[in-house]
């Protein structure tokens, strides 16, 4: 079985976390957190899986994707419960559930393009940065001046 570079950092994050946890917090957490970190995992490598077929064009169709879909979903909510039920502690489950998170930042840094120095690129006292609003990724319309 091999695995991508975001599962490796996500298993290693949660390597670290349960060991951080088991020797700071408790073994209650510790194993909350493993259990959390499993099911995390696994719903990752599936979700990591079939966006790889859908991008890659070889998804199955209709009904029976949908089916699979809802099936990893139901046997989440079932683990999570499960879990609950023999006494997971809870904030620890919710952390190993998370744990995907920064490993998907961690990744998505280690793999961003380089910068090119010749792209285009506006004058730092250009006037037309005042025209730009950053958070919405477009220029600012007429309308907006007003206000």
């Amino acid at each position: 079985m091999t695995f991508d570079p975001i599962e490796r950092w996500n298993l290693t994050l949660c390597a670290g976390a349960i060991a951080a946890s088991l020797a700071l917090v408790s073994p209650l957490f510790a194993w909350s957190l493993a259990a959390g970190a499993a099911l995390e995992a696994v719903n990752f490598r599936g979700l990591r899986g079939a966006a790889h077929a859908l991008f890659a064009g070889q998804l199955p169709g209709g009904r029976r994707w949908t089916a699979a879909f809802g099936a990893r979903f139901a046997l989440l909510t079932v683990g999570i419960a499960v879990a609950i039920y023999v006494g997971a502690h809870p904030v620890g489950l919710v952390i190993g559930l998370s744990l995907v998170i920064p490993a998907a930042i961690i990744e998505a840094w280690r793999t961003r393009p380089e910068i090119d120095p010749n792209a285009p690129a506006l004058a730092a006292d250009d006037e037309l940065w005042d025209r730009w609003n950053p958070w919405l990724a477009r220029e600012i319309a007429d309308e907006e001046d007003d206000e």
